[in-house]
């Protein structure tokens, strides 16, 4: 056909196009040395190098029995019965929990690292049942700016724990926060010392907390605060008291905390604020406190805390705080009392009035049974008497014998000479 013989000279030149092509590169490939192709792989060889070098090294390791996260910059070993923090802490750490863990100790540069822990934020060690927190225990932590130390029964707490080894050298704690709740050891591990005094003592030393936003000391049974230990203090903002034993704050002073907003002082042992107190309470320009759960005692030292709630604004749910003493005025509303109703009769609660009646009893049977023992011997004890003056009166003659002896010189020399 004609279209077949007009196809036919295109695909011989075409195969012909692929033959010269396909003779050419043999030809390139022939004149190549093998000695050229060895250079060439040299001197790539520099280049491959220094891109293996430029590749991000290998993600840091996770110590053993804990979870990280990179990104979230996160290392947790909660509940895994550690006896020491892990050595092996990857530098980006930001937040770290080691609670639920047998810690005991907390010794000096215990999270000092190489490279340092220098992004690390928040830390968190509740419930890790230590004892002891020594001198310079956070130490090398630069960023530190929450710490969590509660649920721990804390016997020894150094004085220079928060400031370092040496407080006065060491620059001022970076600490925002903290967290002390419910560290009151037991009563056999207090080695007979104060422990509001070692809370205090911590909380002053080298004024390393003068930057502390929060702290939170509930649950902690404080009978007291020792003197002055707010006033070290000054850049608080936040302070937690609550469910403690504090029975009066008569030598705490608020003064100096002028940037105090909340003030929780609820379920301790309360009985009345004073006019220095209310006072130094209305003085704190954005201060909210709260008095909820405190035994109330509703007598005439009541009336000027009385007046200051109802003319003050500081007090958050004031219409809730009642009377706990005197039984009559038990559940009265603080802000529904008046003067007259605030007075300081001596009216004991019953038990004790039931208690001042039987002991009224028993030192009246006493007094009856011993009358009765003296009527009953009358006659005896008139016969005693009588020997008893009988000797009394011998004696006295014996001695008023010997004194006229003694004043009459004749009769001394008559003595005398019958000695003779």
């Amino acid at each position: 056909m004609p279209g077949g013989c007009s196809r036919g000279p295109a695909a011989g030149d075409g195969r012909l196009r692929l033959a010269r092509l396909a003779l050419v590169l043999l030809g390139w490939v022939s004149s190549s040395s093998p000695t050229s192709s060895a250079s060439s792989f040299s001197s790539s060889a520099p280049f491959l190098a220094s891109a293996a070098s430029a590749q991000p090294p290998l993600p840091d390791q996770c110590p053993a029995l804990c979870e990280c996260s990179e990104a979230a910059r996160t290392v947790k070993c909660v509940n895994r019965n550690l006896t020491e923090v892990p050595t092996d802490l990857p530098p980006y750490v930001r937040n770290l929990f080691l609670t639920g863990n047998q810690l005991a100790v907390l010794p000096a540069g215990a999270f000092a690292r190489r490279p340092p822990l220098a992004e690390l934020a928040a830390l968190n060690l509740s419930g890790s049942r230590l004892d002891e927190v020594r001198a310079g225990a956070f130490e090398h932590l630069p960023s530190l700016r929450q710490l969590d130390l509660s649920h721990n029964p804390l016997a020894y707490l150094s004085p220079f724990a928060f400031s370092g080894s040496n407080a006065s050298i060491s620059a001022p704690s970076p600490l925002v926060e903290l967290i002390l709740n419910h560290i009151v050891p037991p009563d056999d591990k207090r080695q007979n010392r104060s422990f509001e005094g070692m809370v205090a003592a911590a909380l002053v030393a080298g004024r390393a907390l003068q930057g502390l936003h929060s702290l939170e000391l509930a649950s902690n049974h404080f009978i007291y605060l020792p003197r002055d230990v707010l006033a070290q203090l000054p850049s608080l903002r936040h302070l937690d008291l609550s469910n403690n034993s504090l029975v009066s704050l008569t030598y705490v002073s608020f003064r100096n905390l002028t940037h105090l907003e909340s003030l929780h002082l609820e379920d301790n042992a309360l009985k009345v604020l004073h006019n220095g107190t209310l006072a130094e309470l209305q003085g704190l320009p954005h201060v909210r406190v709260f008095l909820d759960s405190n035994p109330w005692v509703c007598d005439c030292h009541m009336a000027d805390m009385v007046t200051w709630l109802k003319q003050t604004e500081v007090v958050q749910g004031k219409d809730r705080l009642t009377c706990a003493f005197p039984e009559k005025m038990r559940n009265r509303v603080l802000l529904e009392l008046n003067s007259a109703d605030l007075d300081c009769d001596p009216i004991l609660p019953p038990s004790l009035q039931t208690s001042y009646v039987f002991l009224g009893i028993v030192l009246a049977l006493i007094g009856a049974i011993f009358l009765l023992v003296l009527y009953l011997n009358r006659k005896g004890i008139k016969k005693w008497m009588h020997n008893i003056r009988d000797a009394c009166r011998d004696h006295m003659e014996g001695y008023h014998y010997r004194y006229e002896i003694n004043a009459d010189p004749r009769l001394t020399n008559l003595s005398s000479n019958s000695d003779v």
